[in-house]
């Protein structure tokens, strides 16, 4: 497998599990909404907002992909001289930067539709409520906005024009990193 392969994956299933996550989350706020309007149309006012909340991570995975996919090592982007090994890890760079966003996206959102939906059915049950009961789901937004974050942070430290300084032989390494390493591997 290619580090662009690598990258593609990571890219991917970002998107694709936060939007599953979004999809599980939204299906929860749906029934919960469609409970409550049924008895009472006129609280859609109150229940909307708090039905759509779980769709945002899927909107951050898809902006994790679209941001990761200009960090894969394709050939228009390689500067000369770099190696098999070098682009591989490129490939891993991106998948690693993936992973606060592709697992914090996608299991917030689930979460978060489900307290969304206890939410929604509370307001059901006490419509002035809504403003207040906001802040539950809102808390687990927070993490998925900490995913995004933390994403976008580790893209912007592994820059293309830099791979070919990506180590991949553990001879180039420095003495006092291999002394460092040496303490964790027992070399």
């Amino acid at each position: 497998m290619t580090g662009l392969t690598i990258g593609i994956i990571g890219l991917v299933l970002t998107a694709l599990l936060c939007g599953i996550g979004s999809g599980l989350g939204l299906e929860a706020t749906g029934k919960a909404s469609a409970g409550v309007l049924s008895e009472d149309p006129s609280k859609f006012s109150k229940v909307i907002v708090l039905s759509l909340l779980p769709a945002t991570q899927g909107i951050y995975g898809f902006l994790i992909a679209i941001l990761g996919a200009s960090h894969l090592p394709i050939t228009a982007n390689l500067p000369d001289g770099v190696t098999f090994a070098q682009i591989n890890a490129q490939g891993w760079n991106v998948f690693g930067a993936c992973l606060p966003m592709m697992i914090g996206g996608a299991v917030s959102a689930y979460l978060q539709g489900r307290t969304a939906a206890t939410t929604i059915i509370a307001v059901g049950k006490k419509g002035e409520i809504a403003a207040k009961s906001i802040i539950f789901p809102a808390m687990i937004e927070f993490y998925a906005l900490l995913g995004l974050v933390v994403s976008i942070m580790m893209f912007n430290n592994i820059p293309l024009d830099s791979i070919g300084n990506i180590v991949t032989k553990p001879e180039t390494v420095t003495e006092p990193a291999k002394a460092l390493l040496g303490m964790f591997v027992g070399a």
